[in-house]
């Protein structure tokens, strides 16, 4: 029996064959694109080259077998749909090719518009339109600047400079006074840029034009902004684009065309209404690249009622569709309304909660989808200060908010200024007339980005919200002259260097430094707006999901905290407990000189001198924690300093001794202490003696702080308060390093606690490699273990966490070894197994044993859902971010098939 021939794999999708679901195969775009043709929306016939082909493209450097003839059948198919061919000269149809991964990346990949013009068919196409040569001769050097830069890599801006030559020669500024003749001359002056480019004539087969585009769409995948994009939203790097074949529609036709963008609600508020930008007779990448302004979308009533009521009612109804906020994208032929692209719109963090709450009030979602729709980020970035405006700052301009926040910094002109002056931590704020995809270096290094050009929807607009960066655009009262290095606006002129302000609320921009104010959101975490009686939606919004947020969640979330300050802010933020007090840091400042005296005490009497003083200073401070925590339990490490940051610097010791011998000066105290230096001296200090290491080798020294925590919290228990005292042995390594430790602990609690009630939990942090995976053994000996996965990360990785961020990090970000550093989120393949095998095995040993986690890593959004998952009682953070690991802990209890709050 013959062997069946194997069953061609499927890569080419027409839009009726697919739907919003298959986001993964389709991209988000070609998803949507057939979402909305199933729906029975006006949209342009087409087909999808799913993100399969691409993979398989960039794998092998060629095509997939299948591939080539798939698309000649699906060309064919829409050839015969539109009763036209491509590139045939008297009745062209031409196409677009657009890019369209899982998640929105706008600007990143390419698109070719206008693809099938020729020399021959241009002439066809000004036939088509009703002999308009302007439009036909306008859509072909389109074609060319696009193809040429996108396909070949010529340099834009040479495409740019003809046309400004052009421009200026006409004696305008607009591009619309160009008439036929004009556009007609700029096609021969880009096909000569792109010949001198390429060494090659522009491609006149149609055919050739839409393979090659086709491929540069792939391409741009792993183009460098791309990939920079990419690692600043978490996108996977092996997801691959989808490609988009679209019949071409026109709004460059004339007046009675144009091209628009609407969202369905506001992105930078979520306040409800009619919001987006319109450009009559223009195509679409005139809107994004904000080349030129916009007007806004409501007065497309006045200009064209009819595809502005159909487009209102179509909004409606993708919005109801979809259960979310959508981001549209239209054109305009000849008064026939097109649609051409819809999504969840991004939006700025304040519109995510807002909108969250809304649809929840409409019934379109529930309260579990509501809070899967925010993320700990944007709560962060709500709690950032906003301006403290009075009448000393008067705006010098005004453009559109088009992502909110407050941003002071140094004026740059360029990309390449702002990541360099940010690498020496300076603020900056990038100006620009607009941006485009190759600003995005600089984008993410500014702290604010201000453009004269563009509106809501423009390229600086939409990748400022998606990174939470403050952006004012189309600020068009400032002349800015890159070459120049400076803007000006009105009188004032403000060169590189100078300061600015700017506010991506209002829109409006200061000259030099505003200050700043709390923000709404952390005024009611403070517990200074009560959210049942505010008109604020987002103080609102922000307390209903968080109050759903705790009541879904399992973890709890404490803090670190060292001061009773610290505590009581925490507990306002929400902490139920501290998870790691940090006695070390008790002893910095005037009580240096204390443990200074310890360390380098030469005999018992000293050393006992030295912790007799340390006592009722380190007890007055834990009974003043335990007074504000007020029952909640207190984690309290034990002293876990690197020697060398209590003992006097040993180069600059020697050198102060060696310059008062020079002197004839008496120096036989410092020689002491010179010489006890030296000999305590460590090559490497983070793995030297400290921790329980330091306990073990001063005698006394832990007893002291056993004493100190016991004492406080039977002092707070006979006020009449109550105490919850869970003593932390650091850097335990070994079962009987922390079984000596306990030992004496438990006979100086005995001794202290007597009748009085109070209980004190003794454990461990687990930050050593081998106590991870000794953990069996170590639950033994210890009540709780919290996970210290700042030092379980350096060591893992055998990094040290204070050089190599600013060593090599960068290296391992730019090469892709790193997504993102694993100091800042916790590396679950490697750190987190360590995690996930003490806590199984830990938990294997003793069954009621506590487990939480106290490293920085408690407080980041993406970590907190990795401890969840494997089943710690608690994260701790610092007391800012105690609401961001609230959110995620309920975020992490909940499952949904609602959209990804990417």
């Amino acid at each position: 029996m013959a062997a069946h021939d194997p069953v061609e794999q499927k890569y080419v999708y027409d839009f009726a064959e697919g739907n919003k679901d298959l986001k993964d195969l389709l991209g988000g775009k070609g998803a949507n694109l057939a979402e909305m043709t199933n729906l029975g929306l006006p949209v342009p016939p087409g087909f999808t080259i799913t993100t399969e082909a691409c993979k398989a493209y960039l794998t092998t450097g060629r095509e997939p077998d299948g591939l080539a003839g798939q698309i000649e059948a699906h060309l064919e198919s829409l050839e015969r749909e539109m009763g036209r061919r491509l590139g045939d000269p008297d009745d062209p149809l031409l196409v677009s090719v657009r890019s369209g991964a899982k998640f929105s990346m706008p600007g990143m990949m390419e698109t070719v518009l206008n693809v099938g013009l020729n020399d021959r068919s241009v002439i066809g196409l000004s036939a088509q339109a009703g002999q308009n040569d302007r439009f036909a001769w306008d859509s072909y050097r389109r074609l060319i600047q696009m193809f040429g830069k996108t396909v070949c890599e010529v340099p834009g801006e040479e495409f740019e400079h003809a046309l400004d030559e052009i421009k200026r020669a006409k004696g305008t500024h607009d591009d619309l006074d160009l008439d036929a003749d004009d556009l007609r001359g700029l096609v021969d002056a880009y096909k000569k840029i792109f010949a001198k480019h390429t060494g090659r004539e522009f491609p006149q087969e149609p055919r050739e034009q839409l393979d090659l585009a086709i491929r540069a769409v792939f391409d741009s995948w792993n183009a460098e902004r791309a990939i920079l994009y990419r690692r600043q939203e978490r996108i996977p790097a092996d997801l691959g684009t989808a490609v988009n074949v679209v019949a071409m529609v026109f709004g460059n036709l004339g007046p009675d065309s144009g091209t628009g963008v609407a969202f369905t609600r506001d992105p930078g508020s979520g306040a409800q209404g009619i919001y987006g930008d319109y450009l009559a007779n223009a195509q679409g990448e005139d809107v994004v690249a904000g080349i030129r302004n916009t007007v806004p979308l409501q007065e497309l009533e006045q200009l064209d009622k009819t595809s502005y009521d159909q487009l209102l009612d179509i909004m409606a109804r993708l919005e109801e569709h979809y259960k979310d906020l959508c981001d549209i994208e239209f054109t305009i032929e000849r008064g026939k309304l097109w649609m051409l692209q819809t999504r969840v719109g991004k939006r700025t963090a304040a519109a995510a909660f807002v909108i969250a709450g809304q649809l929840v009030d409409e019934g379109l979602i529930d309260l579990d989808e509501a809070l899967h729709r925010v993320n700990g980020a944007q709560l962060a970035q709500l709690m950032f200060p906003r301006f403290q405006l009075d009448h000393e700052f008067e705006a010098v301009a005004k453009g559109i908010g088009a992502s909110p926040g407050a941003a002071s910094g140094k004026v740059v002109f360029t990309s390449a200024r702002a990541v360099e002056l940010a690498a020496e931590g300076e603020p900056v704020i990038l100006v620009r007339r607009e941006t485009n995809p190759d600003d995005l270096n600089g984008m993410i290094a500014a702290k604010g980005i201000l453009t004269s050009r563009g509106g809501k929807t423009s390229h600086a607009a939409v990748v400022a919200r998606g990174m939470g960066k403050t952006c004012v655009s189309g600020a068009d009262e400032l002349d800015v002259n890159v070459p120049a290095k400076k803007f000006t606006v009105g009188d004032h002129v403000v060169n590189e260097g100078d300061v600015v302000s700017i506010d991506g609320t209002t829109g409006k921009v200061y000259l030099g430094e505003v200050p700043v104010m709390p923000s709404e959101v952390v005024q009611y975490f403070e517990g200074e707006l009560d959210p049942e009686n505010t008109d604020d939606a987002l103080v609102r919004s922000v307390h209903r999901i968080m109050t759903h947020a705790d009541a879904a969640r399992r973890l709890r979330v404490r803090t670190n905290a060292d001061t009773g300050a610290d505590a009581a802010r925490a507990r306002r933020f929400g902490a139920e407990g501290i998870g790691l007090c940090r006695t070390e840091h008790m002893f910095l400042g005037d009580r240096r000189e204390l443990v200074e005296r310890l360390i380098l005490a030469s005999g018992e009497r000293e050393r006992e001198n030295a912790l007799a003083a340390l006592l009722p200073l380190q007890r007055a401070d834990f009974i003043e924690i335990f007074r504000e925590m007020d029952g909640l339990p207190v984690t309290v490490r034990l002293i876990d300093p690197p020697l060398h940051e209590f003992l006097p610097p040993l180069e600059q010791l020697a050198v102060n001794v060696a310059v008062a011998q020079e002197r004839g000066e008496d120096v036989a105290k410092e020689e002491a202490l010179l010489a006890a230096v030296r000999r305590m001296h460590e090559e490497n200090p983070m793995l030297g003696l400290r921790g329980v290491r330091l306990g073990l080798v001063i005698p006394g020294l832990f007893a002291m702080q056993v004493r100190a925590i016991a004492e406080a919290a039977v002092a707070v228990v006979r006020d009449g308060g109550k105490a919850c005292p869970e003593i932390m042995v650091p850097l335990v390594g070994a079962v009987q390093e922390l079984e000596t430790v306990r030992a004496e602990a438990e006979r100086i609690i005995a001794e202290v606690v007597g009748d009085s009630g109070v209980e004190v939990l003794i454990g461990t942090m687990i930050e050593v490699p081998r106590a991870a995976l000794t953990a069996g053994q170590i639950a033994e000996a210890a009540e709780f273990f919290s996970f210290g996965t700042n030092d379980l990360t350096q060591m893992g990785w055998g990094f040290s966490r204070d050089d190599v961020e600013g060593a090599f990090f960068w290296r391992y970000l730019e090469l892709g070894i790193f997504g993102i550093s694993p100091f800042e989120s916790i590396d679950t393949d490697g750190v987190g197994r360590l995690v996930r095998i003490a806590a199984e095995e830990g938990r294997a040993a003793r069954p009621g044993l506590k487990l939480g986690v106290c490293g920085e890593h408690g407080g980041d959004p993406d970590s907190v859902h990795f401890f969840h998952e494997v089943g710690l009682d608690y994260v701790s953070c610092s007391p800012f971010r105690v609401p961001v690991a609230r959110l995620e802990a309920g975020r992490a209890s909940i499952t949904t098939t609602g959209s990804d709050s990417r």
